[in-house]
This record gives structure tokens, sequence and C-alpha cells, in this order.
């Protein structure tokens, strides 16, 4: 009895692993986005955390203020980044949940 129980837990692991590749192969389609500076810069990322577009107002390119527009892009693309960490947790969190695995992701 306890080696058919251990045959069915370790097929339903499978399936949970292969549903958990199947989300992170889904997580590199998603996109998220971030605008600071009332729109003057925006980041575009992907689930995996790549930097896919970074668009600048031309309002906010000034030759005297380069650090603003520095300071502005560092926000922008942490703020997207921020936002991948929360899609990755919205898409694979249900894989963990009930499972004390820290440090998983």
């Amino acid at each position: 009895m306890e080696m058919k129980n251990m045959g069915n837990m370790m097929k339903q692991m499978q399936k949970m692993q292969k549903q958990m590749m199947k989300a992170q192969e889904e997580l590199k389609e998603k996109t998220v986005e971030a605008t600071v500076g009332g729109g003057m810069v925006t980041v575009i990322a992907s689930g995996d955390k790549r930097i896919l577009e970074v668009n600048i107002s031309e309002d906010v390119v000034d030759p005297d203020d380069v650090e603003m527009l520095q300071d502005l892009i560092i926000a922008a693309t942490n703020e997207a980044l921020k936002k991948v960490d929360e899609l990755v947790e919205q898409d694979l969190g249900k894989f963990t949940i009930g499972l004390n695995m820290p440090g998983m992701f």
C-alpha cells in the first residue's frame, strides 16, 4: 500500500513539474510596463526579466540635466523588475502553496 501511495505522489510531482515548466515558458511571452516621471520614461520588460524596450519622452532630454534622465531610467527599470517579480509570484506561486521550500524562487 505504501508503494502505491509513493507512486501516485511521484506522478503528481511530475505533473506539477510539467505544469510549472509550461508556466515558466509562458512567462517569457508576458510583458510588464513601468512608467515614471508622469510618462517621461517607460520601461517594458518580459516575464523572464529581459528589458525589451525603453521609451524616453523628448521633453526629459536635457543635456544640462543628464542625471535626472538617468535617475528616471533607473526608477522605471527597477519598477518594471518589481512588476516582473509580482507576475512570477502570481503565475508560479500557486505551485509552491503548501510546500515549505524556502528559496525556491
